[in-house]
């Protein structure tokens, strides 16, 4: 296949939108919940087209915490239906997605015994954060409990457990000495976000190939029963009809149905910011779980051991989807200081930091709500109004996106009378499918399906889950090149260029590996893998030049980096 033939795929899925011009089911946001809905549909026998004015998975999607959680913070607000849709959820990605969901071992560090009693009835009937307090072993224990009943589906999550002090620095010595206590629980972990939404949106591809997704497309109007969209990479205009159009654009919903002619007030998100340390001690520190804890404001933060690095996050802060969302360095400084709070003896400085990122979060409008207190759960609002129904979600979540998008499938075919032919629950994501679960059975897959790889073997598994095996057949085709120190290939960019859409170099850096996140995101790396995507998207020298450009300077501004400008050909 040649590099031109690679380059026209997303034209020629334009194209196929174009002259069709009209599809049962427009969705419009490529988040993982409009992807899960994609799915869904498509599972169904349902033709659908998703627009994705960005890259997919590159807004509130690409901002999460890296975890798959049950939520137990949301037992305090009251919402324990979301508890245990959440804690399903989990226990079902850790079986249908074990190829980017693992069980994370989550630790608590705690400082009194009877402290947040009084103040916790208060919270959880007012949903008004008030004077600070700390949650205390009593209350802890408490909502651990509650979890557990939730949680543990037949057993197959351990039980929360307690130690005192002395257990607890015998097992995590460079915690504070002022502890009383540490709990212990397990969670999950996701860790490559980006590349979960995108298994999950092959297999919408592939589950019904009259279904299209394209990114870089945005809704910009309506007209009559028209959808009018825009090509962001041509700034051409093209329209399309359809049954039902669902508005899946997270934070940016009422933004979207103000371009599409209906004024709404349903969000109302805040932002979280996180960041990447490579600090090897802090690392050790951890002992290979996530730090769980609360700081002296009440907001609940975490610590956390991932790809080499520790991500430290989050805030929750009130902010305008208009605006982009950064990372500031006053959060930073909030970073530092709650990282102090639990390692006293750490150093931390800036110039560990080799990323840092902050999104909005897809919350309902909230009032005087305090932030912290606003739901995490979804509502989907229904406007019939016009000559085509519409949808728009409200909310959720990433633990929860199977769930949502089976909630949200369900209300779509019921506007078109039909049946629904599948379920999603417990069916096996991609590359997940036939996942190796111990040592000797990896040993095993890799003999089997990637004979040659070498050391590339653990990577690919990692990177593709069993998709891997189809992967490494198309690098076997061609002489293949490695880049980037040996995190990535041309055979391999080739694949991502022709399979998952690949159109910027962005969406490689940031999305499709962790070059960026693991901070290994040099100008020389950027130029060279921009190099080799040249001829694939058919790029001419001034393309590529500003591709690097476009990369660094997004690089810098958004994540925190301070790389050098790239030099013009």
């Amino acid at each position: 296949m040649t590099g031109t033939t690679r380059a026209a795929r997303r034209d020629d899925e334009l194209n196929r939108i174009r002259t069709a011009g009209r599809t049962t089911v427009l969705i419009i946001g490529g988040g993982i919940n409009g992807i899960s809905l994609f799915r869904d549909l498509s599972l169904q026998g349902v033709d659908a087209v998703l627009v994705e004015r960005n890259d997919f998975a590159s807004g509130a999607s690409a901002a999460s915490s890296h975890m798959i959680h049950g939520g137990i913070r949301y037992l305090e607000n009251g919402e324990f239906r979301l508890v245990r849709e959440s804690v399903q959820e989990r226990n079902g990605l850790l079986r249908i997605a074990p190829h980017y969901v693992k069980p994370l071992r989550t630790t608590i560090p705690i400082y009194s015994t009877f402290s947040g009693i009084l103040a916790a009835p208060l919270r959880f009937l007012t949903h008004r954060s008030g004077k600070p307090q700390e949650r205390g072993a009593v209350l802890i224990k408490a909502g651990l409990t509650i979890y557990d009943t939730f949680s543990r589906d037949g057993g197959s999550v351990p039980r929360h457990r307690f130690l005192g002090r002395q257990k607890s620095l015998q097992e995590l010595p460079a915690l504070d000495p002022a502890i009383k206590y540490t709990a212990t629980y397990y969670d999950a972990s996701m860790h490559d976000p980006e590349r979960l939404a995108l298994d999950v949106l092959q297999d919408g591809r592939t589950a019904n190939p009259a279904s299209i997704a394209v990114n870089y497309v945005e809704a910009i109007g309506r007209e009559g029963d028209e959808v009018v969209l825009r090509d962001r990479q041509g700034a051409e205009e093209f329209r399309i009809a359809a049954d039902v159009v669902v508005n899946t654009s997270g934070p940016w919903t009422d933004l979207t149905n103000e371009a599409l002619g209906d004024e709404t007030h349903f969000m109302g998100g805040t932002k979280g910011s996180h960041i990447v340390l490579d600090h090897p001690e802090l690392l050790a520190a951890t002992d290979g779980r996530e730090i769980f804890f609360e700081h002296s404001d009440g907001r609940i933060v975490l610590i956390y051991p991932l790809k080499g690095r520790v991500l430290v996050g989050t805030t929750d802060i009130d902010a305008d989807p208009r605006e982009p969302a950064r990372c500031t360095e006053e959060e930073v400084n909030y970073f530092f200081a709650l990282i102090k709070h639990v390692f006293p003896a750490i150093e931390v400085s800036r110039e560990q930091i080799v990323y840092r990122f902050s999104g909005i979060r897809p919350l309902p409008r909230h009032e005087d709500t305090a932030p912290g207190f606003v739901s995490r759960d979804y509502r989907i609002e229904l406007d019939d109004s016009g000559a085509v129904p519409q949808l728009s979600l409200v909310g959720g979540k990433w633990t929860t996106f199977r769930a949502l998008g089976e909630a949200l499938a369900d209300r779509v075919l019921e506007l078109l009378d039909r049946p629904r032919v599948v379920s999603t629950a417990g069916l096996a994501i991609g590359g997940g499918h036939g996942f190796p679960r111990t040592v000797r059975a990896r040993e095993s897959w890799k003999q089997a399906n990637l004979p040659g790889a070498g050391a590339r073997a653990d990577q690919l598994l990692a990177r593709y889950g069993t998709r891997a095996a189809q992967v490494w057949a198309h690098i076997e085709q061609e002489e293949d090149r490695l880049l980037t120190g040996g995190v990535l290939s041309t055979r391999e960019l080739e694949w991502m260029v022709d399979d998952e859409l690949v159109v910027r170099l962005a969406d490689v850096i940031l999305r499709r590996t962790s070059i960026a996140f693991t901070g290994d995101a040099s100008t020389a790396v950027l130029e060279e893998v921009a190099d080799a995507l040249a001829p694939l998207l058919g790029w001419d020298d001034d393309r590529r030049d500003a591709e690097v450009e476009a990369t660094v300077q997004l690089l810098n501004d958004a994540h925190g980096l301070q790389l050098a400008a790239p030099a013009r050909r």
